[in-house]
């Protein structure tokens, strides 16, 4: 017999002063059986980074034609694909083919380096792709935030992002291995 997800709530807080988005959400989060809290928890992170009215949880590792997060318009177009991890680089040039923008949050310390490394140069022409990469010690702090049931706040100012619990804050810095040339 296969596994369920398991259901994770989290009320979260975002005051993005970089964007003046300030709201609160109460998010619904699916662990796959297969995901661990550090994945999902870059996955939350993700949304607070991106949060917009329109901004919606895909099917995830159940689906591989949907990203982690994204954004539609009105039409259905898609305006923005976000994925966690490190994608097949066929998937991510898909990805840019179908989106305006993409957005890939890497973590995992040195494995990223090297799946960077291994797909820079056949990603690094495409010009609405964005490579952010989360490091080892911030994705696992912020994985012993998970909890069944979360209140976080999210305080994105200056590009320093903080994500707090009540017991502890977590200060990220993201680290930008690629993203679109300036119009």
């Amino acid at each position: 017999m296969a596994l369920g997800a398991t259901i994770f709530k989290a009320d979260l807080q975002i005051a993005d002063l970089d964007r003046n988005y300030y709201r609160d959400h109460a998010l619904t989060l699916a662990r796959h059986p297969s995901e661990t809290d550090e994945r999902m928890m870059v996955r939350l992170l993700a949304f607070a980074l991106h949060a917009h009215e329109a901004l919606s949880f895909g099917n995830g590792l159940s689906t591989c034609d949907e990203p982690d997060l994204w954004q539609k318009d009105l039409t259905g177009a898609i305006e923005v694909w976000i994925d966690v991890g490190l994608p097949d680089e066929k998937l991510v040039r898909k990805a840019c083919g179908r989106a305006r923008q993409v957005f890939i949050y890497t973590y995992g310390g040195r494995i990223a380096g090297t799946w960077w490394n291994q797909c820079r140069g056949k990603l690094e022409q495409i010009g609405n792709l964005t490579v952010i990469n989360l490091p080892l010690e911030a994705s696992r702090a912020i994985a012993k935030q998970a909890q069944r049931s979360m209140r976080l706040n999210c305080t994105i100012q200056e590009g320093q992002i903080w994500l707090a619990d009540d017991t502890v804050s977590v200060l990220l810095e993201l680290v930008t291995l690629q993203s679109p040339p300036p119009v």
